[in-house]
């Protein structure tokens, strides 16, 4: 079996991911992944001998629509996902790649490209191993950087998202929850 389909296996056990990539295309939005944490966890789960579902506190949907990047827009996109994954008792984020750049600033005082693509959004996550997509149907995955170090357990500073101090605290916050995690140190 190859890294991606295991990735894959991993991320189908859970019945949350399942079930969220399931109803991913009654959205009606583009380009539209199940993606980050509730991927790249549920293989650290695995290996650590976890359910699939352990420590995953949301499960984020991108999609990307330019043609309006309006608050109002996303919003109504942000509305009917939580009509439709109401009854799965799990917290889903869904976010307009599109608009990234308009808020990120604001949010996190640094800019942000605008993005061209779901998947440019998808490797732009702070360590290279947690930039996995799946695609609504379940069976293709996105992974810019490959799945050797999520595998592996290394996280290493994404070098098209170069931000060290923010880096350092998200790879620790991960190395709470799965100790046997190993950080790069930037530079």
């Amino acid at each position: 079996m190859s890294r991606a389909e295991e990735l894959i296996d991993a991320a189908l056990a859970n019945p949350a991911n399942a079930e969220i990539l399931r109803r991913l295309p009654g959205l009606g939005v583009a380009q539209t992944y199940l993606v980050a944490g509730c991927l790249y966890q549920a293989v650290w789960n695995r290996l650590s001998g976890w359910a699939p579902e352990t420590h995953v506190k949301d499960y984020d949907v991108f999609y990307f629509d330019d043609s309006d990047v309006s608050w109002e827009a996303e919003d109504k996109v942000i509305r009917r996902a939580r009509d439709l994954f109401a009854d799965l008792g799990v917290e889903v984020e869904v976010r307009n790649q599109a608009r990234v750049h308009l808020w990120y600033r604001p949010k996190f005082k640094i800019d942000y490209p605008e993005m061209q693509s779901s998947k440019d959004a998808i490797g732009r996550y702070l360590a290279t191993c947690t930039c996995v997509g799946m695609e609504a149907d379940g069976l293709r995955l996105y992974a810019p950087y490959g799945l050797d170090e999520l595998w592996a357990g290394v996280l290493r500073m994404n070098p098209v998202n170069p931000q060290p101090a923010r880096f350092l605290e998200k790879a620790e916050s991960y190395r709470t929850r799965w100790p046997w995690l190993t950080i790069v140190p930037p530079g």
